[in-house]
């Protein structure tokens, strides 16, 4: 694709999902589009994961420590004083952590709170870069699922950092529908240029085989290093819209079940794949959504009523029968566009 038509492409999707964006608050109802905007935030996780696990072809099981950074960063750092000295009850909170403040006011502050909180996992990663990629296969998997867990031992029995258990309420909701949305699609823009660039060859290079990248020339340690780096960035941006869609966190939204959810919907789109990981959260979380009367023996669906817990049977059902008829996910590592070209040749 030229650079002509690839930025002409963007910009049509760009102005389709704008207006959807700003129309769809008065076609749909407030569930609607609070389901619209959880899609939004698991799509920037989910690319975001994406890109370490299966664009540069590293198992690691950290997204929930990120995730939890960037909200409990984000939340801190909007959290005035005052509501802090109501807030932590387990344990008086350090002054750096009462004293620092950003206005929520101030409709630039929320932003920058994000870009720190981005940032704070960023440089985490960058520590955790060193350590983690000296092993790879199984044992980077054991060893980033430890880091997930350190996180959130670590928020538990830090309360003066944390609140510990109790977790933090009253978060700032500065985080609309339609900036969720324009957040969501910067991330995705951006996360595709990094992966079709010499970069992102890079990482593909490390994921086909390392040892012969790195006989080629190629920086594995450099290509891996800048993949986990993003991916914890845009994690950490995620979990800050997470805290103020929701209001309040806890350590225990951020156990590994969070993790094992973006690994099935990566998985589920195509490991590799950016609009894979796209309609993963898509027909993931919309899918969860449209089984909800499973769990409610007061409805119907489909004529049957609803017992608890039917619903994760059924959807478990759905997954298996399309993993094994698509072992490779949906689209594979290719993009939506490069199958339908396929498809047509």
């Amino acid at each position: 694709m030229s650079a002509k038509k690839y930025f002409s492409l963007i910009g049509i999707v760009t102005a389709i999902f704008i207006a959807f964006l700003y129309f769809s608050p008065k076609i749909f109802g407030s569930y609607t589009i609070t389901v619209l905007s959880n899609i939004y935030i698991f799509i920037i996780l989910a690319i975001s994961y994406n890109l370490i696990n299966g664009v540069t072809g590293q198992f690691s099981l950290e997204p929930n420590g990120f995730v939890a950074i960037g909200a409990y960063v984000t939340a801190i750092l909007l959290l005035s004083p005052e509501i802090k000295d109501e807030l932590y009850m387990l344990s008086e909170p350090l002054p750096l952590i009462r004293d620092i403040f950003l206005d929520p006011s101030n409709p630039i502050n929320p932003f920058l709170a994000l870009l720190i909180s981005g940032a704070v996992a960023a440089l985490v990663a960058l520590t955790l870069a060193f350590p983690v990629f000296r092993v790879r296969g199984d044992y980077l998997a054991i060893v980033t699922l430890g880091f997930g867990f350190i996180i959130r031992i670590f928020l538990i029995n830090n309360p003066e950092i944390s609140n510990g258990s109790m977790g933090l309420d009253s978060i700032p909701g500065f985080a609309s529908y339609f900036w969720i949305g324009v957040v969501c699609l910067v991330t995705v823009i951006l996360v595709y240029n990094l992966v079709y660039s010499r970069y992102g060859r890079a990482m593909k290079a490390v994921r086909d085989d390392e040892d012969a990248a790195l006989a080629m020339g190629v920086n594995t340690f450099k290509a891996k290093t800048l993949a986990f780096m993003t991916s914890a960035f845009f994690e950490g941006v995620g979990g800050g819209l997470l805290a103020s869609s929701i209001g309040s966190i806890s350590p225990d939204q951020f156990t590994f079940m969070l993790t094992f959810q973006l690994l099935i919907i990566i998985v589920l789109g195509g490991l590799g794949s950016m609009s894979g990981a796209i309609l993963g959260t898509i027909l993931f979380l919309g899918g969860m959504e449209l089984l909800r009367p499973l769990d409610d023996p007061n409805s119907t669906f489909l004529g049957f009523h609803g017992i608890p817990g039917l619903r994760m049977v059924v959807f478990s059902i759905l997954l298996l029968l399309i993993m094994l008829f698509a072992r490779r996910g949906l689209l594979g590592d290719k993009e939506i566009w490069d199958y339908i070209k396929i498809k047509r040749s």
